[in-house]
């Protein structure tokens, strides 16, 4: 019997698609299915009633929420091209790294995208700063994970196509010549052939935050 395997995301969404390279890297077939959180799917409510979140992954009829869970769900189910090490502390520092790109980069890199006057100049502050570990992590590595992608790349992959997309909105340089292990870095995972045919369209997501940029500083 063939496994059925869909993920509900959004055409845009950084963490849905940490999910869809996941899938890719391992060779799995899978139905998406693209949400409007505006008006959400009986479907995304069926699958996720705590949250009513995307990403969602269904496995034969069985969700699972939450893109890091998600993650290691697809690691340990399909065993091929382990995104993962087998190594508890390896394993223990890959989930540490990921943690780090939600929950203390993504947020500041999000401050000093939407936040003004002060807040504006402390939100940049801890993105340098967050910066700086990123940067020391890289030393003497081609990816995080070593010489092939793993976890931590799919995690930390939003800065490769984000980055540069709220350069051009806001006008501020986030990523310079100051980290030259991360940016290169970014542009040898954007270039991928699992990586590079899946980001959404640049001209679209420009529009899109452009938009949010003009949401959180409108006018005077």
């Amino acid at each position: 019997m063939a496994e059925e395997v869909k993920l509900l995301k959004t055409w845009s969404s950084r963490f849905g698609l940490r999910v869809v390279w996941a899938l890719k890297l391992k060779g799995i077939p899978y139905e998406a299915i693209d949400e409007d959180l505006s008006n959400k799917s009986a479907l995304l409510l069926q699958y996720n009633p705590v949250h009513k979140k995307i990403p969602v992954l269904v496995h034969n009829g069985n969700p699972i929420s939450e893109s890091l869970v998600i993650l290691e769900y697809i690691d340990e189910t399909w065993k091929q091209n382990p995104i993962l090490p087998q190594d508890p502390l390896h394993k223990a520092r890959e989930r540490f790294w990921a943690k780090f790109s939600d929950e203390k980069l993504l947020p500041s890199v999000w401050g000093a995208f939407t936040k003004e006057g002060k807040d504006r100049e402390e939100a940049m502050a801890a993105t340098m700063e967050n910066l700086k570990f990123v940067e020391e992590e890289l030393k003497g590595k081609k990816f995080f994970s070593g010489e092939k992608i793993g976890l931590v790349d799919l995690v930390f992959g939003w800065l490769a196509n984000l980055i540069s997309i709220f350069e051009v909105v806001s006008g501020f340089n986030i990523v310079g010549e100051g980290y030259p292990l991360l940016s290169a870095w970014m542009q040898e995972f954007s270039e991928l052939p699992v990586i590079k045919d899946t980001w959404p369209p640049r001209d679209k997501m420009i529009i899109k935050y452009q938009a949010l940029y003009d949401k959180y500083h409108p006018a005077k």
